[in-house]
């Protein structure tokens, strides 16, 4: 395995760990992205965004990108959930302005049948953009790997691509579950294969997104989304040369089942703006840490809007804020409308305010 530079900043991972810390740590969901022109100006350079993000040195470019405008607490990946599936055969592709699409969706029994793990040589170039990025890092901040979840990409291989409704996916849970259980079975083994080897090429922390676990019914939830990422957690490294490789799972529309999600293994989970921080940190106690939760769209108010919802989120937390598990971000990703100037505010702030927060916010 590569070795690299030692860290000089791990305040995120320690926050991860629930160790204490000087302040809160932030990072942003989609912090590599569109609302950046020099990511615009290095997307049109690869000609497109499946260009883009299987060339290992123009991910590790924009992986960078905000870490050289932002004092952000951590780098991830710029790569795209849909890798997994990709490598399965589905044949994906991104048409201007359409989103992800597959040629070859799962919707028969023959096809869901024949699904197996992806052969991993066919991501190398992934694991190659986790190493060169981590070089690239020189130790500044931790790097995050990451993964969907095997529901949130069952949803895609299914539907075929995004969806309003999830009707065809649905559909199979309710009217053929064994298949749908063959894939998440199959998925989970996938993912958690997948992280391993982010880890091993040297990513410092993991984050499970199941962008579409909101999507279920309570129950449906539970054996369809979280029994998977529960699996695939189980089968997740969880250390590189004796340091911890903490993980973080995020449900989106999760908030209602939060103690099952914080006992399924991670060590972290993170929150979308509809959950109350300090009622979740009453509800996890010290099982897990917590990640979150602004809502992105403050980002489009001014600038002394940002910092008093940023003040809000910190208080909504509670004293101690820093030193008690809490790491700062976004309640999804950010907008590629956002103005990049209103990032600078948000960071800002929260270092401000975090650094604070042990004597009076």
């Amino acid at each position: 395995m590569p070795t690299f530079s030692p860290l000089k900043n791990d305040t995120f991972l320690r926050a991860l760990l629930r160790q204490p810390t000087e302040y809160t740590p932030v990072w942003l969901m989609r912090q590599a992205g569109r609302y950046l022109p020099e990511y615009r100006a290095t997307r049109a350079r690869a000609g497109s965004f499946l260009g883009l993000a299987k060339n290992p040195e123009l991910a590790t470019e924009v992986t960078l990108q905000p870490l050289d405008r932002y004092p952000l607490d951590a780098a991830i990946l710029f790569s795209d959930i849909l890798t997994v599936p990709d490598a399965m055969g589905l044949g994906l592709s991104f048409a201007e302005g359409e989103g992800p699409r597959f040629a070859r969706p799962l919707r028969d029994e023959q096809a869901v049948l024949a699904l197996r793990e992806p052969d991993l040589s066919s991501l190398q170039y992934v694991f190659d953009a986790v190493t060169q990025i981590r070089t690239a890092l020189d130790g500044r901040v931790p790097l995050i790997g990451f993964s969907g979840s095997p529901w949130t990409l069952a949803c895609y291989m299914v539907e075929g691509g995004g969806s309003d409704d999830f009707r065809t996916v649905k559909a199979m849970l309710y009217s053929r579950p064994d298949l749908m259980h063959h894939i998440l079975k199959t998925n989970a083994a996938a993912v958690a294969a997948y992280l391993n080897a982010q880890v091993d090429a040297g990513a410092q922390a993991l984050m499970i997104f199941d962008t579409w676990g909101g999507a279920l019914a309570d129950g449906a939830y539970q054996r369809f989304s979280l029994d998977y990422m529960r699996a695939a957690i189980r089968q997740t490294k969880r250390e590189r040369d004796g340091v911890p490789v903490p993980l973080i799972v995020f449900t989106k529309g999760g908030g209602l089942w939060l103690e099952e999600i914080a006992g399924c293994g991670a060590d972290a989970v993170g929150l979308d703006w509809t959950v109350n921080l300090g009622k979740a940190r009453e509800r996890v106690g010290q099982q897990v840490a917590l990640q979150g939760n602004l809502d992105p769209t403050i980002l489009f108010a001014g600038p002394q809007q940002i910092r008093d919802e940023v003040r809000a989120v910190l208080q909504s937390y509670g004293q101690p804020g820093a030193a008690s598990g809490h790491v700062f971000n976004l309640g999804h990703g950010i907008s590629q409308f956002t103005p990049p100037e209103a990032v600078t505010t948000l960071v800002d702030a929260v270092h401000e305010f975090s650094r604070a927060l042990p004597k009076q916010l």
